[in-house]
C-alpha cells in the first residue's frame, strides 16, 4: 500500500507530484519505505533563502518533517541524493564558489542525520527547478518494525 506523506508546516508541491510517498509491505512481515521527490529549499511561506547553508537547513527540515510524518527517524535513511547548482554554470545567478556549497550540503546532510551513515551521492549541476535554488535533496528510507 502506498500513501502520499504531507505533514502540516511544509510547503505543497510545486505542480502534480507527492514531496515522498510511504509504501508499506505485507502485514504479517511489515516494512515501510519512505521515497521522497528533490526537496528544494522553499519555506512553508512559498521564500527561498539566499545563503547555502539557509538552504541546506530549509531542504533538510522538510525532510525531517517527512521523516517525522512517516514515523521514520534519521537512522532509516538508507540512501541520499543531493544536487547542488554548480555557480561556474551560465544558469547559475551568483558565484559562489562550487567547494563552499558542496561543504554546506554535506554539513547539513550529516548534521540532519545525526551521525548515521548512509548510500550518499553529491552531483553538481547547471541548475535546478527554479533559478533561486541552489541545492535540491532526494532520499530513500526503510524501516522494518
Amino acid at each position: 500500500m502506498n500513501r502520499p506523506v504531507r505533514p502540516a508546516g511544509v510547503g505543497a508541491p510545486s505542480a502534480n507530484y507527492e514531496l515522498a510517498v510511504l509504501s508499506s509491505s505485507h502485514p504479517e512481515r511489515p516494512t515501510r519505505q519512505l521515497f521522497t521527490s528533490g526537496i528544494g529549499p522553499t519555506l512553508p511561506d512559498g521564500t527561498v533563502p539566499d545563503a547555502i547553508e539557509d538552504q541546506a537547513a530549509a531542504v533538510w527540515a522538510t525532510l525531517a518533517s517527512l521523516l517525522a510524518d512517516a514515523a521514520l527517524q534519521p537512522s532509516d535513511v538508507v540512501q541520499v541524493t543531493t544536487f547542488v547548482v554548480d555557480p561556474r554554470s551560465p544558469e547559475a545567478e551568483d558565484a559562489d564558489c562550487l567547494s563552499t556549497r558542496l561543504a554546506a550540503a554535506m554539513s547539513a546532510r550529516d548534521q540532519a542525520l545525526r551521525g548515521h551513515s548512509c548510500a550518499s551521492v553529491l552531483v553538481p549541476v547547471p541548475a535546478l527547478a527554479t533559478g533561486t535554488w541552489k541545492m535540491e535533496v532526494a532520499l530513500v528510507a526503510v524501516s522494518s518494525d
